[in-house]
């Protein structure tokens, strides 16, 4: 009996270590600014609701019509292609600190100024704010990453902050979906109040890392446009960014020709939340090794097979096993973007890197709705298969690059020099 409890107590401790290894690897050895960093994203997505609600709170609540509720969310469109530019000058200039606490501050009180606002022209004007400050904290928030985690575990960070994302915005869902059958208010108070707690967070935890000195730190946007490497990888963002954002334009519209409902878009786009939080603790951690070029266009490639078999799809289960190939291949892609791009910036300039790469995510999602409904219109497989074949030329055209963004490597100098506590 007690070699059987000795036995027992020696299989728990080695389930016990087993499970510290697992976490270990994954999280561990990440500084505690990154993790600060991590749980204020998380508490901003938990309380990002009113984007997705935008369209229905126009229309239901305020009366606008599906014309006008167009213009407002293409003037928000337009307004978020400004956000990150701005907001990645904000960071060179001002600091990390105060472009993402001012720019939380900031999107929190337009959030509020559009929940209040009841004509069409204040509706539209708070909605092109609404647009130009929604990714306003953006760039800091990748330049802090850059900046504190050394380059080998930036692929793993970046990670965990994608995982953070889909974790808060999975739960946002279903609590801005209950809160607006009581009072659409509520979604708007409770999504400014996220902004103002990660933004506060950011302030008092994080200390602002060391940058070059005032007459250094500047340099004009023209300084990014000038890298001809980095405005390649631009362009590959923004033809993926197209495909990228068909699952939000043409997904419901193609699934609904096909006799199905909102609530099947539902369930198949619940599928994709699922599979990005699922893999990506299995994958992020072992990504670090490999060439990033690689990793994307494998990423890009997994995509295109995810579209193609969208044409095969009719029912419900179809189009979710369709997103969830697709769904790995996002995690690739967005485990590896930004650090790429932390690769290729030099410090004093990373905020307007990062600017510059937003710019190019909403120059996708701005040309998504066009080519998008044009192309369903000729039908769903010549979509699908266009977006099938994006994504392998953006494969193709990211291995080109690789060998000019490998020549790029960090040097020793651009390692992060923000102060190095480490939870571990």
């Amino acid at each position: 009996m007690r070699e059987q409890r000795a036995h027992g107590a020696h299989g728990a401790d080695g389930a016990d270590g087993r499970l510290r290894a697992f976490v270990r690897v994954r999280v561990g050895g990440l500084p505690g600014s990154f993790w600060v960093l991590w749980c204020g994203s998380l508490v901003n997505r938990l309380g990002a609701m009113v984007n997705p609600f935008l369209s229905l709170y126009l229309t239901e609540v305020r009366g606008v019509s599906i014309g006008a509720t167009g213009l407002v969310l293409t003037v928000v469109g337009v307004g978020s292609v400004i956000s990150q530019p701005l907001g990645g000058v904000i960071t060179d200039r001002f600091g990390r600190r105060v472009a993402l606490t001012g720019g939380m501050l900031a999107n929190g009180a337009v959030l509020l100024t559009l929940g209040h606002a009841q004509t069409l022209p204040a509706i539209t004007a708070a909605g092109f704010a609404l647009g130009v400050t929604i990714d306003l904290y953006r760039p800091a928030a990748q330049a802090l990453v850059a900046d504190t985690v050394p380059g080998a575990d930036r692929t793993r960070a970046f990670g965990l902050l994608l995982w953070s994302v889909n974790l808060g915005f999975s739960a946002a869902m279903v609590m801005g979906g209950y809160l607006a059958t009581h009072d659409f208010q509520l979604l708007f108070w409770v999504d400014a109040a996220a902004c103002a707690i990660f933004g506060l967070l950011v302030w008092l935890a994080v200390p602002e890392p060391h940058r070059p000195d005032r007459e250094q730190a500047g340099g004009a946007f023209r300084n990014v446009l000038r890298d001809r490497v980095m405005l390649a990888f631009a362009g590959v963002v923004v033809v993926y960014g197209i495909v990228f954002q068909q699952a939000l334009v043409t997904l419901p519209l193609a699934m609904g020709d096909n006799g199905l409902s909102g609530g099947a878009y539902g369930v198949v786009m619940s599928v994709n939340g699922i599979v990005v939080i699922a893999v990506q603790p299995l994958i992020g951690h072992r990504l670090a090794p490999f060439d990033k070029s690689r990793i994307l266009a494998c990423g890009f490639t997994i995509a295109a097979g995810g579209n193609a078999a969208v044409t095969l799809a009719s029912g419900t289960v179809g189009y979710a096993l369709a997103v969830a190939v697709w769904s790995v291949g996002e995690v690739l892609v967005f485990a590896v973007t930004a650090a790429l791009v932390a690769d290729l910036a030099p410090a004093r300039l990373r905020g307007r890197y990062n600017g510059l790469l937003g710019m190019a995510w909403g120059t996708g999602f701005l040309i998504a709705p066009l080519v998008g409904t044009r192309l369903l219109v000729a039908g769903a497989p010549a979509l699908w298969l266009t977006c099938a074949v994006l994504c392998l030329a953006a494969a193709s055209a990211q291995l080109a690059l690789a060998p000019a963004i490998r020549a790029r490597a960090l040097t020793p100098t651009d390692e992060p020099t923000a102060p190095k506590e480490v939870l571990s």
